[in-house]
Order: C-alpha cells, then sequence, then structure tokens
C-alpha cells in the first residue's frame, strides 16, 4: 500500500513563533494535499520538523525516520524540504515510488544554514526512484532558481515541471491554497 510523507520547508524566527502563522506542516496546500491523498487511500504523514527557523540535518532526519519509507512511498518536498529530501536520498540508497521537489532549496550561499547541505548528490539516486521531478516558478527567488540548476546538473535526467507566475508555491504567490498539479502528478 502507498503512503506519502509531505517535508515543508523553513521560515523566520519571527512566523515560527507566532500565533499569527499556521505551523509549516498545515501551511499552504500541504493540509489540502494530505486529504486529497487521504481520500485515495494513501495513508499521508505532515511531520512538523523541528526548529524550522534554523534547520538542523540531524533533527531532521531524526524526525523523517521515524516514518516508514519504502518502494511505494511517495516523497514531497517543498523548499528546504526538497532540499532536504535530496541529501536524504543521496544517504540512503532506497528505491522510491515517487519523489516531487516543489521549489528545492539548498542554500547555494548559506545564508541560513551551516552544514545542513554539506553533501555531493549522489547522481545515482535517480535511478533508484520510479518518478522523480522539480516543479519550479519562473519568478521564484534567484537561490531556488540556482538551487534547481545545482540539482539538474547533478541529476542531468531529472524532470523539470516549469511554471510561470506561482513565486514560491506558497498560498499567497500562488492565490490559492489547493494544488491540482501536484496532486495529478502524485495519483
Amino acid at each position: 500500500m502507498s503512503n506519502a510523507i509531505l517535508i515543508h520547508g523553513t521560515c523566520s524566527e519571527e512566523e515560527y513563533f507566532s500565533d499569527e502563522y499556521p505551523s509549516l506542516s498545515n501551511s499552504h496546500w500541504f493540509p489540502w494535499l494530505q486529504k486529497q491523498l487521504l481520500i485515495r487511500g494513501i495513508h499521508t504523514e505532515t511531520p512538523e520538523m523541528p526548529d524550522a527557523y534554523q534547520p538542523d540535518y540531524e533533527k531532521w532526519k531524526n524526525e523523517f525516520e521515524r516514518f516508514e519509507v519504502n518502494d511505494q512511498t511517495i516523497l514531497v518536498g517543498h523548499s528546504c524540504g526538497g532540499g532536504f529530501l535530496v541529501r536524504w536520498l543521496t544517504e540512503n540508497a532506497i528505491t522510491l515510488k515517487t519523489v516531487i521537489l516543489v521549489a528545492p532549496w539548498l542554500d547555494p550561499d548559506r545564508r541560513k544554514t551551516s552544514d545542513f547541505f554539506e553533501f555531493d548528490i549522489d547522481p545515482d539516486f535517480v535511478s533508484r526512484v520510479s518518478k522523480l521531478k522539480i516543479f519550479v516558478s519562473n519568478d521564484d527567488e534567484p537561490d531556488i532558481l540556482e538551487s534547481v540548476q545545482l540539482i539538474k546538473n547533478a541529476l542531468p535526467n531529472i524532470e523539470i515541471k516549469r511554471y510561470e507566475g506561482m513565486g514560491h508555491f506558497t498560498e499567497e504567490e500562488m492565490k490559492k491554497n489547493d494544488f491540482p498539479e501536484l496532486l495529478n502528478e502524485l495519483v
């Protein structure tokens, strides 16, 4: 039976500790996508990654590895969550059903992270995933576009789905909290 794990990105410390914003695992299109996958019989988890305002790879890895990951698993990572999945898949030779990286971020200038993204992408991990795609919008931030290019350079066969006007695929920039384009790739 298929299962899915959706990994959110990072945020500012102010947003993280403010009750004016939902938790990151409950932001943007995450609740909508989780519900749509559950309706389709795909058990879906959206873990809250610890201290998302200052991501620590080992803490994120410990949280992520509480969940079952196997050849029927679907992984979706947004922003830092996408970058996290690239590193985790580099370090873990596991076969997967589907991996979608939505606006993946590798912090190329190390503005927010120190060693979170200190790794070389394993070019063989693409062969262990039945479906591997990147979603990117032409109007996202330069460091996201650079991150996508870094991944593409390491994984030349990865499919990139390009969008216009979706920004960083947040509710504010998409002007909606559903994401049918992503759901269609997963089911």
